[in-house]
Parts: C-alpha cells; structure tokens; sequence
C-alpha cells in the first residue's frame, strides 16, 4: 500500500496513526521479506495475498509460520475473483469476528454481481470486442489482460476479449500487427495513481481531469490510435489494482456501463462506491478510480 497506493496509505494513517509504526516485513517478492521480523511480531494470525502465498519465498514463509504455530489464511480476490471475494469477505469475517459485516459486503456484492449475470442471460446476443491493456506508453504496445482477473469483468457483460483464445489465463504480451487484425472495437486501459509504471494515471487521489488527459497521451500510440474503438470514441480506462481487492464489483458494474450501455442505463458504479464508503469502509476511497476519454 505504502509503495504502490500511497494516497490510500495516507488516508489509513490519518485515521489510524498507528499504522505508521507498523513494523515493514516486506511484500514476498524478490527478496522483500524478513523472516526476523515477522518471528518478532509474535502474531496471533498471517493474512496473504494469493499472489505472495504461491510464490517460492511465500511457500516458506509459510511454512516458517506455522512451524512457529502461527495459523497463515490466503485471500484471493485476483485469480477467481467472482467467486472468491464474497466467499472470502465471508471468511474473513469469522475469523476476525466481523461477520456481520462480512456478510453484509458479501451480500452487497452477490447482488449487484446477479444484476449483471441474469441480465446477460436474458440478452444473449454478443458484445463489443475489447482489448483491455495493462499500464500503456506511448512507445511500446501491449500487455493484454488475458481471461482470468480483471478480463472475467469483460466475459460477464457477454462481451469478447481479443486475447480470450491466445494468452495464458492472466494475459500476455500482444503484437502491433495481431491488434491490427483483431481491431477491438473498445479499448480499456490499466493503470496505477501518478503514471509510475504508464504514461495514464488513474486510481487514489487522482483528479478525474488527470484520468481523462493522461488516457488521451495514452491512445496517441499509433497502434492504438487507429483501432476501430479508439476512433469510435470508446476509450476507457481504470485502476490497475481492482485486480486484488473486494472493491472489483465497482469495475464489473463500470464494464457493464461501456460495454453494452443500452443493457445497462441504470447501472452506476460512482453510487456504488457512495454507498461502499458510507456503509463499508473505515477509510472513504477518493479518486477517480475509472474513466472515460468521452
């Protein structure tokens, strides 16, 4: 959060002050964590990611936790995400003894998910195609989202990703000549606040004006800049990191909206957010966590 999201990580510590004496053990990637500390923290229970749970140094971390009798739980709101997050929120909801407001979320969650499913299946006729790209630059294209993560957000709304049948399951690189044949007819831009890993600057504390001008600097790649969709005006964009929080149904509802808008009139994603932050979230979420170059 300090790293990659430090907007977020300044609004938690404003309310939490306490947050910042909290003892850093590092991510689990690379050589980012420290056995010492975490044997010092004498911890009741370890919570991680799925990302870091399957990585070689998250295996032993792992097993060094429980061999010191502390219980490690793995959340997983990235590889299965519209199953997983209401089935962990629940989860994690017992074992914090929250479950009252666990199983609120959960609810929230599964409801809103079933107004875009059952819609679906009432309307069977195909949607766009969508290229979804993950922290673009103007000099070099492109990383597509393949279908599981963030691209199951593109399969629910009965919408074809471009990269569905040619990439591995979480996406790969893709070249300037398959994107010319495919010519997706939405583009979707991943990224992060400030630009740091892509020219579009989207997500915690970024003005919705910044979101809108850095996408545009974005799709003037001349690859992208003739696709049939970014011609044609559909141009989105959002933040990169709904790929591992419960916060994703806000980009499932935002993929509702672009992609089949006649569907989907009725659903809104910013009155969504309104209520997670006056029902859910200890810390309001403020940004502009999505966007539209129209």
């Amino acid at each position: 959060m300090k790293g990659d999201n430090p907007e977020i990580y300044k609004d938690f510590v404003e309310k939490f002050p306490a947050l910042a004496d909290v003892p850093i053990i590092g991510d689990g990637t690379g050589d980012g964590l420290s056995f010492e500390t975490i044997l010092s923290l004498k911890a009741d229970l370890a919570i991680m990611a799925n990302w870091q749970a399957e990585t070689d140094l998250g295996k032993r971390a792992i097993d060094y936790l429980e061999s010191t009798g502390v219980p490690v739980f793995v959340v997983d709101f990235n590889s299965d995400p519209l199953k997983n997050t209401p089935d962990n929120m629940r989860l994690l909801g017992k074992i914090l003894e929250r479950e009252e407001q666990a199983n609120a979320f959960a609810d929230f969650y599964e409801e809103r998910l079933k107004r875009i499913t059952d819609r679906v299946a009432a309307n069977p006729e195909p949607g766009p195609t969508v290229l979804m790209d993950a922290f673009p630059n103007p000099d070099r294209c492109c990383y597509a989202y393949g279908t599981g993560g963030l691209g199951e957000f593109i399969g629910i709304t009965g919408s074809r990703n471009i990269a569905d049948k040619n990439l591995p399951r979480q996406g790969g690189t893709v070249s300037s000549e398959y994107l010319i044949e495919a010519d997706p007819q939405v583009y979707i831009a991943t990224a992060s606040p400030g630009g740091t890993y892509s020219v579009f600057s989207v997500g915690p504390g970024v003005s919705a004006d910044e979101a809108r001008r850095t996408l545009g600097e974005a799709v003037k790649n001349p690859v992208l800049a003739n696709l049939s969709g970014v011609q044609k005006g559909r141009v989105h964009g959002l933040w990169n990191f709904f790929n591992a929080v419960p916060l994703n149904i806000l980009a499932a509802e935002a993929f509702a909206q672009w992609l089949r808008p006649e569907m989907f009139a009725d659903i809104d994603p910013d009155q969504s957010l309104k209520e997670i932050n006056e029902r859910f979230a200890a810390v309001p979420f403020r940004g502009a966590y999505w966007i539209s170059l129209k």
